[in-house]
């Protein structure tokens, strides 16, 4: 049999008689941790008291005996820290059965092993009130001072823990009674109105914080969500509106005004709100930013369906063709004019390549990274010409389903090619004129005037001078786009072209099955005859049509009678009247030289083997080396002038 040490003994019989003690006391009695918010112990006392059996108290958080009471637990805990014991009836824990406890609690700190633990006792403010009345009829006269005493220091402590949970909130929270005047304000609200609470106790408080609308309307207190509280008895939540500071400037706010009642009479209201200003600022920095992004996305959209539309019009490459004089001069034009932003007249018959000059013109500028739009103002219906070119807004008229940017909106920063300029209503010329002018405009159904930066090019097909004689198109109108013209010349003047052309235009349209084909003599000569009156878009319909009905390797190239006069050097159109001519030997000379440098252009100066020259021109390519010589044709690729 082991016997324990002495000391050990009596140490252990000194620690069960203080267990015992603790079990044993009359007091209902909670042994607590704050920090780790566990109730440690309870005596049988306070599971009496509580409803609850000792094992169930010791897995209770301090927090869930106490719920919805944290400001009060915490201001008895600090109480009771900061002085070493305290007391307080303010917190009502639960009982088992749901019922809500009025208990007294005295507190005091109780270190053990590291820890500072809270030794609480309890008792039920019921049972005293009851000792206390028993008490005062027997010897009324004798306590009535000490009870007096002892009720006027209760509330005390409860005043004062009413301003601890105040002073310690973030939120402002003022109180207002039913007349509407105020009878208190936390710190925290001086501090965000500027108004110190003296100021403000004993008054209306609306009409000093709460009086004007966030647009400068007058605020009537009957239209008040914080007086409504105490009028209807309901809770109002509010977000959006401002509180005025004592320097006059607002203060965006979200409040709650909660009533106050007092044996369910509603006798004022309880305001707690907070300055929401950062964040309504963020708000709107972000609904700016969504905004931006949406009209960006939307540009974005439209650049990208105006681009669709380009690829469907003309999926080939772009490029000007040509090696005549007429050409060389279109050139040097586009040169010149290309890195200014002054507006171009481009004039010619239908055909012509007006667009092409155009495209020519923007690529060459500053603009290029900027998108050219077109527009073809023969093919927009007279009434929605405005809409086109400036934009509506939802609702501006039958159809105007939502917001949409125009064309000189969608161009700004690039060029707007107004194609048939001469197609615009003479009413909205003068609008026109205005953007050219002055660089602004307004969508229609809109009062806002936006700014552009559009460089312009038009084209037309009519002489605008006779439709400015005739009262058409506006005189103003014409000299601001007529600032640098450019004549975009017709075919028949530049035949020595024609070979080129159809030769590009027969090795985009070439097939698997007839990649073979080749332009003849008797093909050029044919092509080199003709007036072309559709110009440069009927020759690539012809060859587009040869190329579909060629068959063994031949082209059929489909066009009306040419047994008129034949083609003079220089590319000058002869007299109609004129009987036809027969060509001289120095002429024909000159017709084959200009066949051969077609075909050395067309095969990039390649002369004989697959793809060379002989084998476009249908000759041996001796022959052709003989012809060459005698022509004094250097076997060197041709120049070609343009853009690919």
């Amino acid at each position: 049999m082991e016997f324990a040490a002495p000391g050990l003994a009596a140490a252990g019989r000194e620690a069960d008689l203080r267990t015992l003690a603790f079990d044993y006391l009359v007091e209902p009695t909670l042994l607590l941790d704050p920090q780790a918010d566990q109730i440690v112990d309870a005596n049988p006392a306070a599971c009496t008291l509580l409803g609850y059996d000792r094992a169930l108290l010791r897995e209770t958080r301090i927090s869930t005996l106490h719920a919805g009471q944290m400001p009060a637990l915490i201001a008895f805990t600090q109480a009771v820290l900061d002085k070493g014991s305290y007391w307080t009836d303010a917190l009502t824990p639960r009982h088992a059965t749901g019922q809500q406890l009025r208990l007294e609690y005295s507190g005091s700190w109780l270190p053990h092993e590291g820890r500072t633990l809270m030794l609480l006792g309890m008792s039920d403010l019921d049972q005293r009130r009851r000792r206390y009345v028993d008490a005062t009829a027997e010897d009324h006269m004798r306590s009535g001072l000490a009870a007096w005493q002892r009720v006027e220091r209760v509330f005390q402590d409860i005043e004062r823990e009413n301003q601890l949970i105040l002073r310690a909130a973030g939120e402002g929270i003022y109180g207002v009674n039913a007349e509407g005047k105020t009878t208190f304000v936390n710190p925290a609200a001086e501090r965000m109105l500027g108004w110190a609470a003296d100021e403000l106790v004993g008054k209306e408080i609306h009409p000093i914080v709460h009086h004007t609308y966030p647009d400068g309307r007058h605020y009537p207190d009957h239209d008040c969500p914080i007086y409504a509280a105490f009028r209807d008895g309901a809770v109002h939540t509010v977000d959006g509106e401002v509180f005025w500071r004592k320097d006059g400037t607002p203060v965006w706010v979200e409040y709650t005004s909660t009533p106050i009642r007092d044996r369910g009479v509603v006798v004022g209201a309880v305001i707690v709100f907070r300055d929401v200003s950062q964040r309504r600022e963020a708000d709107e920095k972000l609904h700016a930013a969504l905004a931006e992004v949406d009209r960006l996305r939307e540009r974005l959209e439209l650049e990208n369906a105006y681009l669709q539309e380009e690829i469907r019009i003309e999926t080939n490459p772009r490029g000007i063709i040509g090696q005549s004089e007429a050409i060389q001069k279109t050139l040097r034009q586009v040169k010149l004019v290309a890195p200014a932003t002054a507006a171009v007249m481009i004039s010619g018959e239908s055909g012509t390549g007006k667009e092409l000059i155009a495209r020519a013109i923007h690529e060459a500028s500053q603009r290029r990274d900027r998108p050219l739009i077109r527009v073809n103002c023969a093919a927009i219906p007279r009434e929605l010409f405005e809409s086109e070119f400036f934009g509506h807004v939802r609702g501006a008229f039958t159809g105007a389903l939502r917001d949409r940017i125009g064309r000189f909106e969608l161009a700004d920063g690039g060029t707007l090619f107004l194609d048939e300029v001469g197609e615009i209503p003479l009413e909205l010329q003068g609008k026109l004129l205005r953007v050219l002018q002055e660089g602004n405009f307004e969508r229609v159904g809109e009062e806002r005037t936006r700014v552009v930066d559009v460089r312009l090019i038009a084209a037309t097909n009519r002489d605008l001078k006779q439709e400015v004689q005739r009262g058409r198109f506006r005189e103003d109108l014409y000299f601001r786009l007529n600032v640098f013209p450019i004549e975009s010349v017709p075919l028949r003047e530049r035949r020595e072209d024609i070979p080129l052309l159809a030769q590009h235009f027969l090795m985009r349209e070439r097939s698997e099955p007839a990649s073979n084909l080749r332009l003849s003599e008797g093909d050029v000569r044919r092509l080199s005859r003709y007036d072309w009156p559709g110009n440069v878009r009927e020759l690539q319909n012809v060859i587009e049509r040869a190329a579909i009905l060629a068959q063994n390797g031949r082209l059929r190239i489909d066009l009306p009678d040419v047994s008129g006069p034949k083609p003079v050097a220089g590319g000058e159109r002869p007299n109609s009247d004129e009987r036809p001519a027969v060509m001289t030997s120095a002429e024909l000379r000159d017709l084959e030289r200009s066949n051969i440098l077609a075909a050395l252009a067309a095969c990039n100066g390649k002369v004989f083997g697959a793809n060379g020259a002989a084998s476009l021109l249908d000759i041996k390519p001796t022959t052709l080396a003989s012809r060459m010589k005698s022509l004094g044709i250097a076997p060197a690729r041709p120049r070609q002038a343009g853009w690919q």
